[in-house]
């Protein structure tokens, strides 16, 4: 692959790395019955989705655009695929554009899922007079257990918006009940092992198993994202049988799992070149890449990506890579082209100089770094392309329209 001949910014969807990742799904839904859904907050590449319906069983949305964009992108009802949707909150108008679309909706609250009830039962009685599967309701629990850090990204700290408590749910019972609530959902994982899953599970029926049978029909439970299946030191074993287990258990009820990055995960990067290089106590490479503005999660998880530095030569291209490990003879600090004084990637060192013109490739940037990019500075938007067979082919370039129509 001649890097050099795509053009920077541009992130690239490696597709046999994600095919590979979509067959790694598919085995766990073979082997245990379960559907895995693809969570568009986590990896929305939309031009990807032709390869995606194949393996997976639909999508679950956390708004009404990524409802739509499944809807429209992925599949319906009518072609078995499943659209479930959760929000903190939603407004009327939404609910009025989810009915057409969603075969899930799951409500944070007992409030909200009263409020739309009616307008739920209303859009049923449509749909089986039309023979068509009904909308299933879910409410979201909260287990008061999990082992996300940082706190950010942990949906069970006190205080916490999402989820029904315990203490919380045992009331909407009481004032309620659940007649028409079809399953529960939980989402208290963020990229982990499958033995985090287990002890949460153990949290889960503590608090929320009792409830079971006051259900005319649980039809479902909804394990949520956060599980890191494609990595290569997930224990799919352990998964396949905390399913098997669960399902048996409770009359083979379907299971939902969620995942987003086991997805995109180690599927495609993110290629920069090198613009500029300036000093101050330590060489600084300025990119045409943007911590702040296309990988957003350096700076807020943050994390350290991984990258390779391809340089040019009468001979062709040398590619160096560099780990994150230390100790190279020549150190660079990465910085990117906005005015946020901390627009930085990291500090990086490799055995030979950085030179203008070269390129850096930043690994495993096709799960969240997309979705979360803006348009900070109005520093534009990185291309989009896919290599397939060995072959690069841009599929859209970000224009300065893009950025005038925001707002």
């Amino acid at each position: 692959m001649n890097f050099f001949k795509i053009p920077t910014p541009c992130y690239v969807l490696e597709n046999d790395k994600l095919k590979k990742n979509l067959e790694i799904l598919d085995f766990v839904q073979q082997q245990t019955g379960a559907k895995i859904l693809l969570a568009l907050k986590g990896y929305a590449f939309w031009r990807s989705f032709e390869l995606v319906r194949e393996y997976l069983k639909g999508c679950c949305a956390s708004g009404i655009y990524e409802a739509m964009l499944a809807f429209e992108e992925f599949g319906s009802r009518e072609i078995d695929k499943d659209i479930c949707v959760f929000s903190p909150a939603y407004k009327a108008s939404e609910i009025e554009q989810l009915l057409p679309i969603a075969t899930h909706i799951i409500f944070n609250s007992f409030s909200q899922w009263q409020k739309f009830k009616a307008k739920i039962e209303l859009k049923n009685k449509q749909l089986q007079s039309l023979g068509l599967s009904e909308i299933q309701v879910g409410l979201r629990v909260n287990p008061l257990y999990s082992e996300v850090y940082p706190p950010i990204y942990n949906p069970c700290i006190p205080g916490s918006r999402l989820g029904i408590v315990p203490s919380e749910f045992s009331k909407g019972v009481q004032e309620f009940g659940l007649d028409g609530i079809d399953g529960l959902h939980f989402h208290t994982h963020c990229e982990q092992n499958s033995d985090v899953l287990e002890r949460t599970l153990e949290h889960f029926q503590k608090h929320f198993e009792p409830y079971f049978s006051q259900m005319k029909q649980m039809k479902w439970l909804n394990f949520g994202g956060g599980h890191h299946i494609t990595r290569s030191d997930y224990d799919v074993a352990k998964l396949i049988t905390i399913i098997k287990d669960f399902r048996s258990k409770h009359h083979n009820i379907d299971v939902f799992l969620e995942p987003g990055e086991a997805v995109g995960w180690q599927s495609g990067f993110l290629l920069g070149e090198v613009i500029d290089i300036v000093y101050n106590e330590i060489s600084i490479a300025i990119l045409d890449v943007s911590a702040s503005a296309h990988m957003p999660d350096c700076l807020e998880m943050p994390y350290r990506p991984n990258i390779k530095k391809i340089s040019q030569t009468n001979e062709g291209e040398v590619i160096e890579d560099d780990r994150g490990a230390s100790g190279g003879k020549y150190a660079y600090r990465l910085g990117g082209p906005t005015c946020l004084a901390g627009d930085v990637i990291g500090d990086y060192s490799f055995d030979t100089p950085l030179k203008v013109g070269d390129r850096i490739l930043f690994e495993d940037m096709m799960h969240y770094t997309i979705v979360k990019n803006n348009t900070f500075n109005g520093v534009p938007l990185p291309s989009l392309g896919v290599i397939s067979n060995g072959k690069f082919e841009l599929l859209k370039s970000f224009e300065y329209s893009d950025y005038k129509n925001r707002n």
